[in-house]
């Protein structure tokens, strides 16, 4: 009965198997429109970022685009500049300015030499007149290892300048006129104030020639020197009006030789070398095989025989707003490290070979214009608006000596031999001290110095005569008195000025010595380079190469080339021969 009472038993329920099965089949059903809703959120996803990535590259295309447009627009600019032709029409307003600013150059806490470059309707920039001298007598101090803060008078108004190319009328043109400024390191339209110089009235220089086919007028400014009285004035003569025996031209350039004296000199272009902004300094290697130009936020390696690029230098950690021009670069004795002064207070040792810094140098408290190598390789000099010199040991990575005077430092020189170091100033004199000991054994200055602030010195190839050059317009030659060493209390003891060289018709930013000594060269804002003879003062040859001020010459150690750097972008490498006659 148990049994057949348990067969007897009902099945389970078929209503909530039913009910669970379709439970089951629901929950499959929204995982499966889950699983697409995420398949196709994923899609969109993916479809969105494509969409991103492709606009991110059209901004980058239409970025490059717009930069490429600008580096043609100027190069462009710079053809009808050198052909001559006058450019009427202006880039878009958010092009910015058809050429890069110029460097800071000012007097006083922050600059040197602004405005020694442009000029505004044929006259000098509103120059701001030097600080009063201190009543009491003057100081050389030396600190070992610790820079020196000097508090100086209050500074002067200073000027400013441009260097935007202007409309030139068949290949001839006046300097543009300042732009104002919104200071120091604002943007790549800054301007920077003038140096502490009285304001002067200057000519009307006149740009290297135009093309061939257009003819050029008598270059404004004074009237022709009469052909039987030229004298070193040479930069009034119109090559025009010269036999082919005394002048050379070229496209865009042309020189003139004195004809009151034997021609004995050629001259040729070998390599243009572009800039995106003003060439602040140019410097040979020790073999003759390379030269670096200094320019905003780089400094660059050019090989010399062919004319390519070969090394940018740039500090990649350095803040990339504003400007920051290198002011003076120098090659190690070995070619293997090329030291760099710049605006941002800082001297940086490069390793050629690994584009990498090698040591930083801090402690100057102004900007840094003037590097130079001891002949050894261990030490670099160094000169700086904040009145001091100083010595550094590469080596050891440290300081050896700050060197004081009364006012801003412009340019510094090793001797050959290394045992002395020159510097020329604001305050007109050149010094040169004994990097031994670190004592002041010459002073250059009045009644037969200079007249204005120094901008360049070099020291002659014997290591007894150095050459300084000026905004009084002339370069000096100085016979250093021997033997210089000095204990301090002895007395001071005053080289000889030997011979001065007049015929720049505006400042004097730089000077040198062809390595055989045979020639002085100088470069001027008046954008003329001219050799000079040594021995008698005679000017040889001028050169007219840039459009805007020469602001650095320099000779190859090896070879009869040498290098002009220029506030027009442009670094130029030439060859100097001896004349044959043609």
């Amino acid at each position: 009965m148990y049994n057949t009472h348990r067969g007897m038993v009902p099945a389970p329920n078929s209503r909530l198997t039913e009910l669970l099965e379709q439970l089951r089949q629901e929950f499959e059903n929204q995982s499966r429109s889950t699983g697409e809703f995420e398949h196709q959120l994923t899609g969109q996803l993916q479809e969105m970022e494509m969409i991103r990535t492709k606009v991110y590259q059209l901004e980058q295309a239409q970025i490059k685009m717009k930069q490429d447009y600008e580096a043609e627009i100027r190069l462009l600019r710079h053809e009808l500049e050198s052909r001559g032709l006058p450019i009427t029409s202006h880039p878009p307003p958010h092009a910015g300015p058809s050429q890069a600013p110029p460097p800071a150059l000012g007097h006083g806490p922050s600059n040197l030499f602004g405005g020694v470059m442009a000029s505004q309707g044929g006259s000098g920039p509103g120059l701001a007149p030097p600080p009063p001298q201190e009543q009491q007598p003057p100081q050389h101090s030396l600190q070992q290892a610790a820079p020196t803060t000097q508090q100086g008078p209050p500074q002067p108004p200073q000027s400013s300048y441009g260097y935007q190319p202007s409309p030139a009328v068949n290949g001839y043109g006046p300097p543009p006129p300042p732009t104002a400024s919104p200071g120091p390191g604002k943007s790549r339209g800054r301007v920077p104030p003038g140096p502490a110089t009285p304001q002067q009235t200057h000519p009307l220089y006149p740009d290297p020639r135009a093309s061939p086919q257009i003819a050029r007028p008598t270059p404004p400014g004074p009237a022709l020197v009469r052909a039987d009285r030229p004298g070193n004035m040479l930069a009034n003569w119109n090559p025009d009006d010269l036999p082919p025996s005394q002048k050379r031209e070229g496209p865009d350039w042309y020189a003139v030789f004195n004809p009151e004296v034997q021609r004995v000199l050629d001259v040729e272009l070998v390599h243009h070398l572009t800039h995106d902004s003003v060439v602040c300094c140019v410097r040979f290697s020790r073999d003759g095989k390379y030269v670096a130009t200094g320019c905003n936020r780089s400094a660059q390696i050019f090989d010399v025989a062919t004319g390519l690029s070969v090394a940018i230098l740039q500090d990649e950690s350095v803040d990339k707003d504003g400007d920051l021009y290198i002011r003076s670069v120098c090659f190690s004795p070995d070619g293997k490290y090329l030291a760099t002064g710049a605006e941002d207070k800082q001297i940086r040792v490069w390793d050629i070979a690994t584009r990498s810094i090698k040591h930083v140098f801090t402690g100057h408290e102004q900007d840094i214009y003037s590097l130079d190598y001891a002949g050894s390789g261990r030490y670099i000099a160094s000169g700086s608006g904040d009145k001091t010199v100083r010595l550094w040991d590469v080596l050891e990575g440290k300081l050896v000596y700050t060197l004081s005077i009364e006012d801003g430092v412009t340019t510094v020189a090793m001797s050959p031999d290394g045992h002395y170091v020159a510097a020329g100033s604001l305050d007109k004199s050149v010094r040169v001290w004994d990097t031994t000991s670190g004592y002041l054994v010459e002073r250059l200055e009045s009644p037969d110095g200079h007249k204005d602030s120094v901008y360049s010195v070099a020291f002659a190839p014997n290591g007894r005569d150095l050459v300084s050059g000026s905004l009084d317009k002339t370069i000096k030659m100085w016979e250093l008195t021997a033997p210089r060493g000095l204990m301090p209390g002895t007395g001071i003891k005053g080289g000889k000025c030997v011979r001065t060289f007049e015929g720049h018709k505006d400042f004097v930013l730089s000077v040198c010595l062809t390595p055989d000594g045979h020639w002085v060269m100088s470069g001027s804002k008046d954008r003329g380079v001219q050799f000079w003879d040594p021995t008698t003062g005679n000017a040889q040859m001028m050169l007219q190469g840039h459009k805007n001020s020469v602001i650095s010459v320099a000779p190859s150690p090896t070879n009869n080339l040498f290098a002009t750097g220029s506030g027009d972008m442009r670094a130029r490498i030439w060859r100097y021969s001896t004349y044959t006659g043609r």
